[in-house]
């Protein structure tokens, strides 16, 4: 440990800062380090004060709940015992955001997102270039083309399949960027006007006619290579397309129109995250997810991996350079826009403690860690662009409850920007809506942060943990699946929309929706995440830089800006909905019923936890019972411990009966497992299982049903171990 201005810092961390995050811009270590210490002595107080706020508007909620178990709710009467203790704020007047120097990806492009544990530099640099995609290999990856009729996935290209893949794109073309009178595939070649002024694009038709685009705005560039059109580069609902041309190429040769393959501007943002899906719990974890952040920054992150037998190296690519159409040079972001996502006020770490060997709170150290390599951005010390405005670093921060923690990040910004000699308003705030307080106050949240705030979204897991935890003491709670389908998950989904809207954010800011967390089922993605757009989301989350791909489309076949203006004549969600507890009410399940939500619960508690604590594996696809992998982090287990830990207070299971079925769920998570060679068999007295039941046993009285408190110190006896 270094002592420095009252503090006492991991030697690896403080290398870290003086090494490689300060050189280059302009804030010397030691007043890095003071100015932390400074913001610390003032607003870690305030910070354990919120906590304990949380902690007891939870105390007073549970004694409220507890006096009518077992009676119905009235709704009135719940909003006004809600406002007498403070935990719901009267709404203000109306707001309207406007937020400066914000970028287009945020403001003006809608498209899918990507959240990544940025702890995997291959992981991290996969969503940061997956700005753009592949359609054709997203679509012949995937089950999105079906395996009938000859079209099967091997190891070898299936022609057949190829050809049901580039039907389906020219129709995703014609649907999106129409050819005036004719079909993509009548397509027999694309040319150019000549140059004597603005260049149109003009394809040859098999029937001898040529034609052109049915709105020639959407042509906007190409490219040639060897005197030859080699790309057309089209747009629609502002994102890019690339047909990109070569009649040398496998694909291209046997394509009438000589198109090798279609590009779409896919994962315009990406979360480079530092929390959920991270299993960072200790100074040397933490050193490790702040250089990979540093690294995307300045623009020299790499990773090499072997792939096929062969050694690869991964780098950040390059922007995108064609010709436009009056002839200027036409540079698109050849990234994704990265967002960082510190993590939340409850978490403490011993990175750095004050000089009594207290814990610092986590996030005020990713703040200034995060800022500080951001710098290296703005003042452009490295290879790449992140921020193209120059004026704008992108915190996503989670598990805020309500707005008194928002106006508390804001202040940490403040402080932060002053300390770096940053304008203000500088950081701007992403603000994640999965907790419920913050859903019930979400226009007051978004007025605490009016200055900053570019995101909001709904992030249902979390959300549906909270819900949980929140109304515990009310009563036994429907089976998880049925909670998905309940009165107020509907009303919160809107109710988000709604206030982004009512707020000003379109123009300014993402309004977003989760997870799609089947990475494997794109078909079913294809069929179901349409609705996002629909709902007036700007972005939603994807599992992987394919569903990025492929979620794409949606925001071609759904105009999000005209949406959000329809959805402006709509009466807003109501909050009686929103309040209405996923309760089980009267209704008696059959043990069969129970048998089987506690196989599903405790399945996928283990499945998670296996990884998280024996492997440090924040985020990774878990086979489910059945069998299906979806990519989980701990959103997914705080909603399994805590409605395992509801049945267990409210004696639909008893204690004997969860152990009993962690036992029998632990020997099919081995089996599914076996594959893996890092992978060790669960027994009852190791790390992973202990984890897996602290979770359930001690999830009443876990703050918020936050799972940090079980999974760090078991992960960090763990790395001990070995």
């Amino acid at each position: 440990m270094v002592d420095e201005a009252g503090l006492r810092i991991d030697a690896s961390l403080y290398r870290f800062v003086a090494d490689e995050v300060a050189p280059g811009t302009g804030i010397e270590p030691g007043h890095f380090w003071q100015s932390l210490s400074e913001i610390l002595q003032e607003l870690a107080p305030r910070n354990r004060a919120l906590l304990e706020r949380r902690d007891d508007l939870q105390r007073q909620i549970d004694a409220w709940n507890r006096e009518r178990r077992g009676q119905a709710i009235d709704v009135d009467e719940q909003k006004l015992f809600l406002t007498e203790i403070g935990y719901l704020v009267p709404e203000g007047p109306d707001l309207e955001v406007r937020v400066d120097h914000v970028d287009d990806e945020i403001a003006k492009i809608p498209g899918s997102q990507l959240v990544v544990p940025v702890q995997i530099p291959r992981y991290a640099l996969n969503a940061a270039n997956a700005r753009w995609g592949s359609l054709y290999d997203a679509l012949y990856g995937t089950d999105v083309i079906p395996e009938t009729n000859g079209a099967h996935r091997g190891d070898a290209y299936n022609p057949v399949r190829g050809e049901r893949v580039i039907s389906y794109v020219k129709e995703f073309l014609d649907d999106s960027v129409a050819l005036d009178g004719a079909r993509y595939s009548e397509v027999t070649g694309f040319s150019l006007s000549d140059s004597s002024g603005p260049r149109s694009m003009s394809a040859s038709l098999k029937d001898g006619n040529v034609t052109g685009l049915e709105d020639a705005s959407q042509f906007v560039g190409y490219r040639e290579a060897d005197g030859s059109l080699s790309s057309i580069l089209l747009k629609h609902n502002r994102l890019h397309i690339e047909i990109q041309i070569d009649a040398s190429h496998p694909v291209g040769k046997s394509d009438p129109a000589s198109i090798k393959d279609v590009l779409l501007e896919a994962a315009v943002t990406t979360i480079q995250d530092f929390e959920d899906s991270v299993a960072a719990v200790d100074a040397n974890d933490k050193v490790e997810v702040y250089r990979n952040w540093l690294g995307l920054m300045k623009g020299d992150l790499q990773a090499t991996f072997d792939k096929a037998g062969t050694s690869v190296t991964r780098r950040m690519n390059p922007d995108k350079e064609f010709v436009s159409v009056t002839g200027q040079t036409l540079v698109l972001p050849g990234r994704s826009l990265m967002l960082v996502r510190n993590v939340g006020i409850h978490m403490f770490t011993d990175a750095v403690t004050t000089s009594d060997g207290a814990a610092i709170p986590e996030g005020i150290l990713d703040a200034m860690v995060s800022v500080l390599a951001a710098v290296h951005d703005l003042k452009r010390t490295g290879t790449v662009d992140n921020s193209r405005t120059k004026g704008s670093i992108y915190i996503v921060k989670p598990k805020l409850h309500g707005p008194d923690e928002v106006a508390f990040t804001g202040e940490l910004f403040s402080r932060v920007e002053d300390a770096l000699g940053l304008p203000r308003n500088t950081v701007k705030i992403g603000i994640m809506d999965e907790e419920r307080r913050t859903t019930v106050n979400l226009k007051e949240c978004i007025r605490a942060a009016k200055d900053r705030v570019i995101f909001i979204n709904t992030g249902f897991l979390d959300r549906t943990g909270d819900e949980i935890h929140t109304n515990m003491e009310a009563g036994p709670m429907l089976p998880k699946a049925e909670i998905k389908t309940a009165p107020w998950l509907a009303a919160y989904e809107d109710w988000n929309v709604d206030i982004g809207i009512e707020t000003g954010l379109p123009g300014y800011a993402q309004i977003g929706k989760g997870m799609w967390a089947m990475p494997d089922e794109m078909a079913a993605m294809m069929a179901s995440k349409i609705a996002d757009p629909q709902a007036g989301a700007n972005t939603a989350w994807v599992p992987s830089p394919t569903a990025a791909t492929l979620h794409a489309i949606h925001y071609h076949k759904v105009s999000v800006f005209e949406r959000q203006e329809q959805l402006k004549s709509r009466s807003r969600a109501r909050l009686d909905e929103i309040l209405t507890m996923p309760l089980l009410g009267v209704r008696k399940l059959s043990d069969e019923e129970i048998q089987a939500e506690l196989d599903n619960n405790t399945q996928g508690i283990l499945g998670y936890v296996v990884r998280w604590v024996g492997q440090g594996v924040g985020c990774s696809k878990v086979p489910d019972i059945d069998d299906t992998a979806l990519m989980e982090d701990r959103a997914t287990l705080r909603i399994s411990s805590q409605h395992v830990a509801n049945w267990l207070h409210h004696g639909v299971t008893n204690r004997d009966q969860v152990v009993e079925t962690m036992n029998t769920m632990a020997a099919a998570v081995d089996r599914q497992n076996a594959g893996d060679p890092n992978y060790r068999n669960m027994a009852p007295d190791c790390l992973e299982f202990q984890a897996a039941l602290a979770l359930v046993f001690d999830g009443r009285q876990v703050a918020n049903g936050y799972t940090e408190p079980v999974l760090h110190p078991k992960r960090s006896e763990a790395k001990r171990r070995k």
